[in-house]
């Protein structure tokens, strides 16, 4: 129990400290010449915080979260640079794969020619064979 009053009592004087007050002193001229001084009182609550502080700050972070969006873009364009390559290898590499697939192809079909033109030929020399020997 003691320590909740002490931490309660630690806590509202801290609060009381911590209030920030403003003193603003005006001097007015009458038309009478006579002088007139107001003085002003301003108390606020909380902490004082310095705004300057805070806006070089957050300017601070804004500074580091462009570079940052820098970076990430900087990457993103390497990485993109990097496909781009990739996909124009592949595609000279699938283009000459398929000039080397038509190119055998076509040598295949040259032999299938040439062996059909070889049967062909030893076909047309058995009739002739047979002829003769049914001629006999």
């Amino acid at each position: 129990m003691k320590k909740n009053i002490l931490s309660a009592v630690l806590i509202a004087t801290l609060v009381v400290s911590c209030t920030k007050s403003t003193t603003k002193t005006e001097k007015v001229e009458n038309p009478d010449g006579t002088v007139t001084t107001t003085t002003t009182t301003v108390s606020g609550g909380g902490i004082g915080v310095d705004s300057l502080k805070i806006n070089q700050a957050k300017e601070n972070a804004q500074a580091k979260i462009d570079e940052a969006g820098n970076k990430i873009d900087d990457a993103a364009q390497k990485a993109k640079n990097q496909i781009d390559e990739t996909a124009d290898k592949t595609k000279a590499d699938l283009h000459k794969a398929g000039q080397d697939i038509k190119t055998e192809a076509n040598k295949v079909g040259e032999d299938a020619k040439e062996a059909a033109k070889k049967g062909a030929t030893k076909v047309e020399e058995a009739a002739k064979k047979i002829k003769e020997d049914l001629s006999k």
